[in-house]
């Protein structure tokens, strides 16, 4: 049979597919920290930067991370964007806020949902801090955060705030030999 078709270009094909994964040596410390409601990043001794989640190498210097730091479950957002339309299987419903949020004491974003405000009230600056679920349902996951609010603090200037973070990481630095730092 030669018949002469058209190619479908696009066409939807939904893939399930289940697997079992183990956490890394880096992150296993990380989820431990989630289900006793701790925040734990880990501090890059060459950049002087603490990261969150902790990856277990710096992306910047390629050492290992191995230092823990307990961090604030506040922050400030430094991006963000509005999710208006609805995304299969996800039990969100739109509108939606999802932001980057730089935890106090943390030179990495992680991203989170924002609630109890209005989409149009969520502005760069913003001060948050974690809604956790209750302790009863907490497990190995960031999950056990539900989403983050507005504090009501001011609004914070982003630039100072890169700035603290670049001068903070800078007196974290471990000195490389000859005093010198990479």
């Amino acid at each position: 049979m030669d018949i002469d078709l058209d190619p479908i270009e696009q066409f939807d094909a939904p893939i399930y597919h289940r697997y079992h994964a183990t956490s890394s040596r880096a992150i296993t410390p990380f989820l431990h920290a989630m289900k006793r409601g701790e925040l734990l990043g880990h501090l890059s001794t060459a950049t002087g930067k603490v990261l969150f989640p902790p990856l277990g190498a710096c992306p910047e210097s390629g050492q290992a991370t191995q230092i823990p730091v307990i961090l604030s479950d506040s922050g400030t957002v430094i991006g963000f964007t509005t999710v208006h339309l609805p995304i299969p299987g996800s039990k969100l419903v739109p509108p939606f806020t999802v932001a980057n949020i730089l935890l106090d004491g943390a030179d990495q974003a992680c991203s989170h949902l924002i609630s109890e405000c209005g989409i149009n009230a969520v502005a760069i600056g913003m001060r948050v801090a974690a809604v956790w679920r209750s302790a009863e349902v907490w497990n190995n996951s960031l999950e056990n955060i539900e989403y983050f609010k507005p504090t009501g603090e001011p609004l914070v200037d982003i630039d100072i705030l890169q700035q603290q973070c670049l001068a903070k990481a800078e007196q974290r630095k471990e000195p490389v030999k000859g005093g010198q730092n990479a």
